[in-house]
């Protein structure tokens, strides 16, 4: 069996993912639901999401709408604490460098563009949809693999744009250098956020009573860590979205 939360874990908070993961392995066990000790980081979690062993992980919507649907079992999206946007639901901001000229979005058009992989809502699925409301056709030029890479490809002048996940973000903020090279330009829309899945045929009942109060429970510096405020059961119907267009694949 395995276990993971694969999203929005750095070196300073890994700590308090750890202290969350305990009170959900107790809460589960309380309603005799096998959970392992620990979590899972070695194993890669487009792989933990296809295994019929999985516990518990979290899922990025597009993957989840393209792939996984019907083939895990949804439990509820996770409300991390961000501004002017309702529980349960994120956003991607688009960023250049700091010293660009670019103040919006359409100052950006055409700018070559760094992602971290197609099937990310946040670094790919929504940008593409937000531009194409807009009728502009993203440029995307480099494959990063990860959202601190896009930020590195801007800052250093490998990309001139990228679409960062904005929890991602704030936490750049917090942690990652690169981020003083770089300022927000626009911000998506909203979709459903990280969502907290098992594997399929399970009753997602006692596995949201348990997630809902370990993330309870956690310590006020826990809780900040992680910015995460609840788990949301969002209805089946918020995640019916049409895919995207799909960028070329680029070697990362």
């Amino acid at each position: 069996m395995i276990a993971n939360l694969p999203m929005y874990q750095w070196p300073a908070n890994r700590a308090a993912h750890d202290r969350l993961w305990a009170g959900i392995r107790d809460g589960l066990r309380s309603h005799d639901i096998n959970a392992p000790d620990a979590l899972d980081d070695d194993t890669g979690h487009m792989d933990s999401w296809s295994r019929p062993d999985l516990v518990l992980s979290q899922i990025c919507n597009l993957p989840y709408r393209a792939k996984f649907r019907g083939k895990v079992t949804k439990i509820g999206a996770a409300d991390y604490v961000l501004p002017d946007t309702e529980p349960g639901f994120y956003r991607s901001v688009f960023v250049v460098r700091s010293d660009d000229a670019a103040q919006s979005f359409a100052d950006a058009a055409g700018y070559p563009m760094a992602f971290n992989e197609p099937l990310s809502n946040s670094g790919w699925g929504m940008p593409q949809q937000f531009a194409a409301a807009q009728g502009v056709t993203l440029n995307p030029v480099l494959q990063t693999g990860a959202h601190r890479e896009s930020l590195r490809a801007v800052v250093e002048g490998r990309a001139d744009l990228a679409a960062l996940d904005a929890i991602t973000w704030m936490n750049m903020q917090r942690w990652d250098p690169n981020a003083a090279g770089a300022k927000v330009i626009a911000r998506t829309h909203a979709t459903p956020g990280m969502t907290f899945v098992t594997a399929a045929g399970r009753d997602p009942g006692p596995y949201f009573d348990a997630i809902a109060h370990a993330i309870a429970s956690l310590s006020p510096q826990d809780r900040a860590l992680l910015n995460l405020r609840g788990i949301v059961a969002l209805p089946a119907a918020a995640y019916d979205i049409p895919l995207p267009s799909f960028p070329p694949v680029l070697p990362i």
